[in-house]
C-alpha cells in the first residue's frame, strides 16, 4: 500500500470537508520556530514518519513558544524512529482536549466480506486492537448502496455520543468515508478524533494509505512507486518499478537492501529469486554461508527476456557486490528459456568488466533442457567463475550456497592479491 504522512492526509481531509487543526510542514527547526510565531499559541511538534509509536518513542513533543518549538524540531529531525528517519515536522495547534474517538475505514479481504469496513469508538487516542470489541460500532458497507448519512449517526449513538456534538461527529465520519472511496484506499483512519473544550470535532491525526492497483487512477497524488515502501525510495528502487510501471508481463520485483556504504564493507552478493517460496530458500542460503544479500529480485510469473534482462543488469550494476546468485529453487511451470536469454545477455556485457566474478545460476522446469544449453553455450568463453545447475540440485540450498562461498573466497583472494601487486 502506498503511504502517506499525516499532513499529507490531513490535505485530503480538509479537501473533503473534515476539520483539523491549523498547522504547517517544517523541515528544519527555523521553519519550525517561525510555523509557531505565526500561530501565535502552544503547539504540538510531530514527526513526519511512516510509523506508529512517535509519541512512545520522544516523537512528538509539546512546546509553549516558538523557541521551544525550534528546539523540539532539533530533538526530532533526524532521529529514527522504527528505523525510519524524520526529515519533516508538522507544527500544529495545541487542542484543549476533552474527549477522544476513533474513527476509521479498512478494507477486509476475508471472503464474507471483501469490502470497506467502517468503523467508530468512544475510545481514541489507543491501539484500536486494544479496544474491547462492544466498544467500536462496525459496519461492512454495501459498496453498490453505499453510506448514509444515518449509518453513520446511527454508529455515532450506540456508542454513547449525544447532544450538540452528534451530528459533527457523524458528519466526519460519514465524510471520512467518502475520502476513503474518492481516493482508492486500504486504510484511512482518525485516530485520535478528538472534542474540544470549545465544542469542536476535530481530525487531531491521520493515518492514510492507498491502494497500489489503484495508484494509477491518482496521478495527483505523487506517488513515486505503485507497492508499499516503508523509507523513502532510492534512485535503484525507482529504476526497479520502472521495469514493472509500464509493463505487466510476469513479475520483475527488485528492491534494495542494503546501502551502498554497507555494500561497500564487504560480504554482499546480488540476489536473484525465482518465485516467493524460492527466494525465501536462496536467501535462507546465503545467510547460512555468512553472506549478505544487497537487493531482493523475483522474476517470475513468465516475464519475458527483456525484464529479465534488466533486473540483472541493475543487480549487477550494485557497486562492491562480491557474487551473483540466480535461486532458482522450484520447478518452474513458466518457460525458463526466458530467464536463459535475459541472463545470458547480461552477464556477457557486464563479466567481461570484472574479471573472474562468480555466478551461481540454478535453473530448472519447464523448457529445462533447452534453458540449460542456452546457459551453458552462452556463457562458456567468459573470464569468470559460473557455475550452473539444474533439477538436480532444486532442493539442496545448502549446496548451492556452499558453492557461491567458495567462489567468493576465490574472487576475494585474488583481487586482494591485485590489489597488492
Amino acid at each position: 500500500m502506498a503511504k502517506f504522512f499525516e499532513y499529507q492526509g490531513k490535505e485530503h481531509f480538509q479537501k473533503g470537508g473534515i476539520p483539523i487543526p491549523e498547522g504547517m510542514v517544517a523541515n528544519t527547526p527555523q521553519e519550525a520556530e517561525q510555523a509557531a510565531a505565526k500561530m501565535g499559541r502552544p503547539v504540538v511538534v510531530k514527526a513526519q514518519v511512516w510509523a506508529g509509536g512517535r509519541g512512545k518513542s520522544g516523537a512528538v513533543k509539546f512546546a509553549d513558544t516558538p523557541q521551544e518549538a525550534g528546539q523540539a524540531a532539533v530533538d526530532i529531525l533526524g532521529m529514527q524512529v522504527k528505523g525510519l528517519e524524520v526529515k519533516q515536522v508538522l507544527v500544529e495547534e495545541k487542542l484543549d482536549i476533552v474527549q477522544e474517538f476513533y474513527a476509521g475505514v479498512v478494507i477486509n479481504s476475508a471472503q464474507d466480506v471483501r469490502g470497506p469496513v467502517l468503523m467508530f469508538s468512544s475510545e481514541g487516542g489507543v491501539e484500536i486492537e486494544s479496544v474491547p470489541r462492544e466498544k467500536i460500532a462496525m459496519l461492512n458497507v454495501d459498496v453498490i448502496k453505499g453510506l448514509m448519512p444515518y449509518d453513520t449517526l446511527n454508529m455515532a449513538a450506540s456508542m454513547g455520543v449525544k447532544g450538540k456534538i452528534l451530528r459533527q461527529v457523524a458528519d466526519i465520519v460519514y465524510k471520512l468515508y467518502q475520502v476513503f472511496r474518492k481516493l482508492d484506499c486500504r486504510t484511512l483512519e482518525i485516530n485520535p478524533l478528538v472534542l474540544t473544550r470549545d465544542n469542536k470535532v476535530l481530525a487531531a491525526d491521520c493515518r492514510m494509505a492507498v491502494d497500489d492497483q489503484a495508484l494509477f487512477r491518482h496521478p495527483e497524488l505523487g506517488i513515486k512507486i505503485g507497492r508499499e515502501f516503508l523509507k523513502e525510495p532510492t534512485e535503484f528502487d525507482l529504476i526497479a518499478w520502472s521495469f514493472e510501471e509500464s509493463d505487466f508481463r510476469g513479475t520483475s520485483y527488485v528492491a534494495e537492501m542494503a546501502s551502498s556504504e554497507e555494500v561497500a564493507n564487504g560480504g554482499y552478493v546480488g540476489f536473484h529469486g525465482i518465485g516467493g517460496g524460492a527466494a525465501m530458500l536462496g536467501m535462507d542460503a546465503v545467510n547460512k554461508v555468512d553472506l549478505k544479500v544487497a537487493d531482493f529480485a523475483d522474476t517470475s510469473g513468465n516475464p519475458t527476456a527483456s525484464k529479465v534482462y534488466r533486473v540483472v543488469k541493475l543487480i549487477m550494476a550494485q557497486p562492491g557486490i562480491e557474487g551473483y546468485l540466480l535461486a532458482g529453487f522450484m520447478m518452474a511451470n513458466q518457460e525458463q528459456w526466458h530467464h536463459a536469454h535475459g541472463i545470458v545477455k547480461a552477464l556477457r556485457e557486464e563479466l567481461p568488466k570484472r574479471p573472474g566474478f562468480p555466478a551461481v545460476i540454478l535453473l530448472c522446469g519447464n523448457k529445462e533442457k533447452e534453458s540449460q544449453a542456452i546457459l551453458k553455450e552462452g556463457l562458456s568463453d567468459l573470464n569468470a567463475r559460473v557455475e550452473i545447475y539444474d533439477r538436480e540440485h532444486v532442493y539442496d540450498s545448502s549446496f548451492i550456497g556452499g558453492r557461491l562461498k567458495a567462489l567468493v573466497e576465490e574472487y576475494r583472494k585474488e583481487q586482494a592479491g591485485a590489489s597488492s601487486r
